[in-house]
């Protein structure tokens, strides 16, 4: 039998939050997208109840699908 990984148990997404309220979520480091305004605040207020599964699960809905597989690679 193989075992399954769960993606949400690594954690690979991180947020932080500049001065003027807006969130920077990060995704292995490297940011993929920002929040500002009421969608920030809803965020923050969201993100600090939840365990960290859900932290992940929250910040993976909040970038949306910002990695499909099709990205350039660049000139090589």
């Amino acid at each position: 039998m193989t075992e399954t990984t769960d993606p949400l148990a690594e954690r690979r997404f991180s947020y932080e939050t500049a001065k003027n309220g807006s969130v920077f979520i990060s995704f292995h480091g490297r940011r993929v997208t920002q929040l500002a305004g009421k969608d920030a605040t809803k965020f923050l207020a969201r993100v600090e109840s939840l365990d960290a599964r859900g932290q992940q699960l929250l910040m993976a809905k909040a970038t949306g699908n910002f990695k499909r597989g099709n990205e350039r690679l660049g000139k090589r």
